[in-house]
């Protein structure tokens, strides 16, 4: 391995480094984008049992806020939740493209590793190229093993590039869209917490709220 990147140049320590980054980001996401940790199940039946048994205090919404995102958004809601239900929408809406914001980080780092990195491994096979023919120039083409270097450099740093880009891409558009899909149960648990509250949904089945 040592001497693919060695034979692959300079330009092989930025390509290794937007894999490393990548890596990172990938382990990351996965771990931070766990639908439990983002979207807790029953979260809503919970906090109507907490307001039904009278419980709800700003200890159980501070807590409620610092345990998921989902949980942050409805928070929001209940510290709202004597407002009209324009207002009440409104406040949650605004935390809600916080949220989704914060679902988003480091997706767009990810995205630019994979577009740049082919683009430095098409850098490599041009630096490679021009090396070839330094060589062909200064001793003619009866030396293959001179012109073994340029062409060895231009292929390696290509498929290196090729290498990091394609699971970037991949990965990139997996977060994507298990982003889109996060929010949208969000939007969902949210959209149940107004109209419990608010006397449009039945909060349990045979329980309508006050």
């Amino acid at each position: 391995m040592f001497e693919l990147v060695k034979a692959g140049g300079w330009l092989m320590l930025p390509i290794i480094a937007c894999s490393v980054m990548a890596l990172a980001i990938v382990i990351e996401r996965f771990w931070t984008l766990r639908r439990r940790r983002v979207v807790p199940p029953r979260l809503v039946v919970q906090i109507w049992q907490w307001i039904q048994a009278g419980e709800l205090d700003d200890a159980r919404i501070r807590t409620l806020r610092e345990g998921s995102p989902l949980g942050r958004i409805l928070a929001t809601g209940l510290v709202n939740r004597h407002s009209s239900r324009e207002v009440m929408k409104e406040t949650i809406e605004e935390t809600g493209r916080r949220v989704s914001h914060e679902l988003e980080r480091f997706l767009n780092t990810l995205g630019t590793i994979a577009a740049i990195t082919p683009l430095l491994g098409l850098l490599g096979t041009v630096v490679g190229m021009i090396q070839v023919f330094s060589v062909i120039t200064a001793v003619g083409v009866g030396h293959p093993g001179e012109l073994a270097a340029g062409i060895s450099q231009a292929l390696i740093t290509t498929a290196a590039g090729i290498s990091v880009a394609i699971p970037a891409m991949i990965f990139h558009r997996y977060f994507r869209g298990r982003v889109d899909e996060l929010v949208l149960d969000m939007e969902q648990e949210a959209i149940k917490l107004v109209e419990v509250l608010k006397g449009e949904r039945v909060a349990a089945p045979g329980v309508k709220p006050s």
